[in-house]
Parts: structure tokens; C-alpha cells; sequence
């Protein structure tokens, strides 16, 4: 047999194993559209479709062991099709200039930002001196000083006095771009406010779902006061503002936080305690349990349940995945198939990645469907093999243990290459939390809700509150073990990928040939561990300098611009906090600072208005970073701020130099710059 037969044979062999590989193909047109370097014109997308509509009309009319390679060339072009509509369609004002002066809108949206103050979100925005075409459709802005004391409501129309300045791009080029993030978010401008915010006008009507769910927060919160409040209001109705960022920062360094988003644990608890509930209800009643399906009245009332808390949650995205996970599980049971397979976790990404394709860059779908593929694939290999994981008095613990360790080792590498962190003793503090969640916090929720409407919540909310305070406890006890959190430096884009094309072929592939994958995974892994981290990186604003030495970065401050700092050094893999770090550079220089790179240019930066003056003039072989715009004479290279608006954030490397315009290109969101 040739070599064309036996790849005939084994596309036959994968006859009935192909659909899950359609959000695959899917996701690689999604991730193509994200990667280009500039925006498809009319042209590229009706090329696109054309190839799509030939892939699928080849696939229908000559089916046969070739055709499923046509239909996934067809997934490809209709993905790209799919990212690129999904992005024009939310096109929206963004503001091209800083702004300061009067801000008027409606308050839609309320949460806690990483400086750990209450942010809000305005739509209707209205502010001086800009043309209506020109105003953003939302705006989001955090309340310091005097304006943290304000009392903001849903659907309240108020007004302060703000600066604004439009969406930031990458703090490194090629790092996370939040321009793109506020692109899909709506978001046309971000700042905060230090005065006092006023009210224009009453809290609307149109909103009642919004103001339902910060009722119900501030009501929990009065209840369970605190951080375990917070706690509770964020796994019940999605409102985060009442968490303190010290406790973020153990849940995530315990690798807990997941339990604060309301994502496919929380909903597939709860929807598994109600249809459970439910089914053991209907069968107390004899007639009924003999005459009707109570198997698939449970799936209906669980589906009943979860609809009213994807409402209640906010709707955001991470819950709208979930929602849809578990949706598709209770249908299959309406319809009596599986309600855990590959089939159904692969129509629950279809449908996610249709709404909403600009999820598939983000860590929430990764992860969530990391792990759902993964706990999915190896219980149903377990049960098709016929493998017991213990007696039957033990499997109960035995399954926590094996699903948080599967789950565990799914989604730490999205979280490396995310978050640059690997929680060391994660798998122990999942397993002190995770069982009570579902043993304690989730049905003490139940159970408050039922009870809400006699005024009696609180029977409820004590439990729950009980179960998240040893949920808390366990956060800070392993977030305060020395080595907690392990460091990693942040990963080349390909690296992700090749992670999740390897393991995916491992488990959707039939055959021996399905452990290829295993090279896609260890080739990853050899390219994160080659990568090179840039010799010297610049802010965009020319406030901060980092020049990479023997002892890690060294930042140019100890202070101002915390932002580019933080996001540095973690991409660096290093833990050093800013002020460590600046004591790295070589001495204290005053408002005129310079370092030596190791391998060619002397970096000098300018600390504000007094370093600009104090300079004495450039060099050759000199790099001059500043604030202030300036001209200089001289055989120097001076990047200040009129340069840095042109080029974003600089990475310098013995061989190249690098901006965060180059690797953005020129696409919707980045069309201000």
C-alpha cells in the first residue's frame, strides 16, 4: 500500500471521531484573523467566504476520506470571516486625545480595578469640547482621593470631572494589548476622577437586572461583612468590588481565584445540586416517578435554574461560557446522549467561539475549556477501559483528588504563559476548597435564594459565609508558604498553540499516531525555555527604563510608573518588586541617570523636567529616554515623548530594535496610534 492509501486508511479510521476537531479548525481561522499584521479589505473576506462556501460544497458533494480535509480548510476561512465581522461590528468612537474636564453618563457597569478602587463604566457619555461622533460609547474610570467616598448607583445618571486618555497599547511590544481588550469591550476611553461624583439624574428603569444584582450584592455584603462578603456576592451575583486586593492576591498566588468567577465550576455545581435535588424529589413521589421522565424534568429545572443565574451573574463572558457548557450537557440528557463527551464540549466551543470569537485569546475560554476537554477525555477513556480508581467508599475522594489534579495540570501551563506564575501547592489548596464548595457553599446558596423572598436569608448566608472563611483561610495559609509561587518568564507567542494543537491531537486523534502531538508539546516547551527577553525596554510615555543585567532588570525609578514595572518584571520571571529593582541600576544619579547595556549603547534617562535641563548634551553610542520634549544635538538616539506616540513601547536587543507598532500592526484598535 502507498503512501496515499495509507493516509486514506487512516482518515477512514477517524470517520465518526471528527467533530470535535470543528472548534479546532475554527479557533485556527479566529487566531489567523488576530495574528495579521494589518486589517483585511473587502476583497480578502470575499476570498474567504468564496473559500469557505468551495470547502463545504467539496466536502458535501464528493464525501469520502478526502473531504474532511475541504470542510476544515472551510472551518479556517469561516473563522477568519467570523473574528473579522465580530471586530467591525464592534466598532465604536475611541478618543484620540487626554482629556480633563467635565464627564457626564450612565453608570452600567461597577468593579474593582488592580489599584483596588471602585471603577465605573458609563455609557451615554457626554463631554465638553468633542465633536458627538467623536465621544466614546463607553467609558471606564476609577474613583481616587475625595470620589472614593461616592455613592454610585445602576442606572444612576452622574457627573464629575475626569481625565481620560484612550485605551493603552502593549507595556512591551508584543505583550497583552489592552486596546484590543477595549475594542471588544466597547471601551472608548479609561482614566479616573479625584473629585467628588455627583448625581445628574435618577437611576433609570432600563437597567433592572443590573440593580437587582447590586441590591442583592450590597445585601450580602451586609450580612457577611468583610472579605467573605465580598466573597459571596461575587459567586452569587458577579459583582467583585467588594473583594480587597490582598485577597485577589492570595486566591490567585493559592491558585484559588478561579473559585472567585463565576465560571464552569460554580455553574456546573450548582446546575449538579439542583438536578440532583430535583431528580431525588421527583422520586419520593411514586406516581410521579413511574409515569413521567423525572430524569428530564430535573435537566429542564436545572436549565430553568442556571438561565436565572447567567442573568443574575452579569451575563460576562466567563458565565456565558459556562452557562453554555452546561446547557448543552442537560440537553444531551433531554435527548438521552451523554451529557459529558467530547461531542458536547466541542458544540459548547462552536457556540462560544460564534458569539464571541474574541474569547479565544483570552486566558478565561482557555483555561476553561483546557480543563473541561481534559477532565472530560480522561474520566471517559477511564470509563471506557473499564479502570476503577479505588473501592466504592473511596471514590468519592479519590475523584476530587484525581479531577483537581487533571484539571490542575490542563490549565497551568495557560497560566504560565498568562500570568507568568505557577502556583506550587495549587493542587493542595483545590483540595482543602473545592469539595466544600460543593459540599457547603454552593447548596447554603441554594438555600439562601429559596429563602430570600420570607426575608430569611441570612439561615442561608451563615453556612456559605462559614465555607468561605475556611476557603479564605486556606488562601493566605498557602500564599504565605515561602515559595508559593513560582516565577516564570513569559513565553513566545507560538508556544501556546503548539501546547494546546499537541495535546488536542493526543486526545482527538485515533490511533497510534496520536501520541505525534507529544513533539508539538516538547517543541513548545523547548522554545519557551530558548526564548530571549529583551536587553532593554522603554515605556511609552519615556517614564521608565529596564536594562536587563546579571542580577535581573534594573528598573531607571523606584517609583512612578508601577504599572510597566510589575508587567516587566513578571515578564521576566522575576518576583523583585520596582523598588528592588531600581536599586539595581548603579547608583543614585539624580535627575540624570546612566547604565551601561554589556553589549553597545549607554542608556541615559531623563527624569522629568529637571533631568531635561540638568542634560548637558548627547554622545554617540548614547540612547536618551525622556519625558519632555526636547531636541538635542549631537550623534545620540533621543526618544521622548513625540517619538514614543509614534512608535509605542521599545525593546531593544543587541541585534535589533523592536515597537510595540511593529508587532501590532495597523488594525481597527490600533488605528489611533
Amino acid at each position: 500500500m502507498g503512501i496515499s492509501g495509507q493516509l486514506t486508511q487512516a482518515m477512514l479510521i477517524q470517520r465518526g471521531h471528527l467533530f470535535p476537531w470543528t472548534p479546532v479548525f475554527l479557533a485556527i481561522g479566529i487566531g489567523f484573523y488576530f495574528n495579521l499584521p494589518t486589517e483585511p479589505d473587502l476583497a480578502f473576506y470575499a476570498a474567504a467566504a468564496g473559500l469557505a462556501l468551495l470547502g463545504l460544497g467539496i466536502g458535501w458533494r464528493w464525501p469520502g476520506a478526502w473531504s474532511p480535509m475541504a470542510i476544515a480548510i472551510a472551518l479556517v476561512a469561516g473563522g477568519t470571516c467570523l473574528a473579522g465581522f465580530r471586530a467591525h461590528r464592534m466598532a465604536a468612537p475611541v478618543l484620540d486625545f487626554r482629556y480633563y474636564g467635565p464627564l457626564e453618563g450612565r453608570v452600567v457597569g461597577l468593579d474593582r480595578s488592580g489599584s483596588d478602587a471602585i471603577r465605573v463604566t458609563l455609557d451615554q457619555v457626554v463631554i465638553a469640547r468633542t465633536a458627538p461622533e467623536r465621544v466614546p460609547g463607553r467609558v471606564r474610570f476609577s474613583l481616587h482621593g475625595d470620589a472614593a467616598e461616592s455613592i454610585v448607583l445602576p442606572g444612576q445618571r452622574i457627573m464629575t470631572t475626569a481625565h481620560l486618555s484612550p485605551p493603552q497599547g502593549p507595556v512591551e511590544p508584543g505583550g497583552f494589548d489592552f486596546r484590543r481588550h477595549a475594542w471588544f469591550l466597547g471601551l472608548g476611553a479609561v482614566g479616573y476622577t479625584r473629585v467628588p461624583v455627583l448625581t445628574a439624574a435618577a437611576p433609570e428603569g432600563g437597567l433592572w437586572i443590573f440593580s437587582v444584582r447590586m441590591a442583592l450584592s450590597d445585601k450580602i455584603r451586609t450580612i457577611l461583612p468583610g472579605d467573605t462578603g465580598g466573597f459571596a456576592a461575587a459567586v452569587t451575583t458577579g459583582d467583585r468590588s467588594g473583594v480587597s486586593q490582598d485577597t485577589l492576591e492570595a486566591l490567585r498566588a493559592s491558585n484559588l481565584a478561579h473559585l472567585l468567577a463565576i465560571s464552569g465550576l460554580h455553574m456546573g455545581l450548582l446546575v449538579g445540586f439542583v438536578f440532583a435535588i430535583l431528580r431525588i424529589g421527583f422520586a419520593l413521589v411514586p406516581p410521579l416517578a413511574l409515569r413521567a421522565p423525572v430524569r428530564k424534568i430535573a435537566a429542564i429545572g436545572a436549565l430553568i435554574v442556571a438561565s436565572g443565574y447567567l442573568a443574575m451573574s452579569g451575563g460576562n463572558v466567563a458565565t456565558e461560557r459556562a452557562f453554555i457548557i452546561v446547557a448543552v450537557a442537560l440537553v444531551a440528557v433531554l435527548f438521552d446522549r451523554r451529557a459529558l463527551s467530547l461531542r458536547g464540549v466541542a458544540m459548547a466551543a462552536i457556540l462560544v467561539l460564534c458569539l464571541r470569537p474574541e474569547a479565544l485569546i483570552g486566558p478565561g475560554f482557555q483555561m476553561s475549556f483546557a480543563a473541561t476537554t481534559a477532565l472530560v477525555a480522561v474520566f471517559g477513556w477511564m470509563r471506557d477501559e473499564r479502570i476503577s480508581i479505588g473501592p466504592d467508599w473511596l471514590k468519592p475522594a479519590l475523584g476530587v483528588l484525581m479531577s483537581s489534579a487533571v484539571a490542575g495540570a490542563a490549565t497551568a501551563p495557560v497560566g504560565a504563559v498568562h500570568f507568568n506564575t505557577l502556583s506550587q501547592f495549587g493542587l493542595i489548596a483545590n483540595l482543602l476548597s473545592v469539595p466544600l464548595m460543593g459540599a457547603l457553599v454552593i447548596p447554603a446558596a441554594v438555600l439562601a435564594a429559596c429563602l430570600a423572598p420570607l426575608g430569611l436569608e441570612a439561615v442561608g448566608l451563615w453556612p456559605m459565609g462559614l465555607g468561605l472563611d475556611w476557603i479564605l483561610g486556606v488562601a493566605h495559609f498557602v500564599a504565605d508558604i515561602e515559595g508559593a509561587q513560582r516565577w516564570v518568564p513569559v513565553a513566545p507567542q507560538a508556544v501556546l498553540p503548539l501546547i494546546a494543537l499537541g495535546i488536542l491531537w493526543i486526545i482527538l486523534w485515533q490511533g497510534r499516531a496520536r501520541w505525534g502531538g507529544s513533539v508539538a508539546v516538547f517543541a513548545a516547551f523547548i522554545l519557551w525555555i530558548g526564548a530571549e527577553r529583551p536587553s532593554v525596554l522603554i515605556a511609552d510615555t519615556g517614564a521608565l527604563v529596564g536594562v536587563m543585567g546579571q542580577d535581573g532588570r534594573a528598573l531607571s525609578k523606584p517609583r512612578g510608573g508601577g504599572f510597566y514595572a510589575r508587567a516587566w518584571l513578571e515578564n521576566d520571571g522575576d518576583p523583585a518588586v520596582q523598588a528592588d529593582a531600581a536599586a539595581r541600576w548603579p547608583e543614585d544619579q539624580g535627575a540624570v541617570r546612566y547604565i551601561e547595556t554589556g553589549w553597545g549603547p549607554e542608556i541615559v534617562h531623563l527624569h522629568g523636567k529637571r533631568g531635561a535641563d540638568a542634560f548637558e548634551g548627547c554622545q554617540e553610542g548614547q540612547i536618551v529616554v525622556t519625558q519632555v520634549r526636547m531636541s538635542l544635538n549631537g550623534d545620540c538616539d533621543l526618544y521622548d515623548p513625540r517619538r514614543l506616540r509614534r512608535t509605542g513601547s521599545i525593546a531593544l536587543y543587541p541585534d535589533r530594535v523592536v515597537t510595540a507598532k511593529d508587532l501590532a500592526g495597523a488594525r481597527l484598535w490600533t488605528a489611533r496610534q
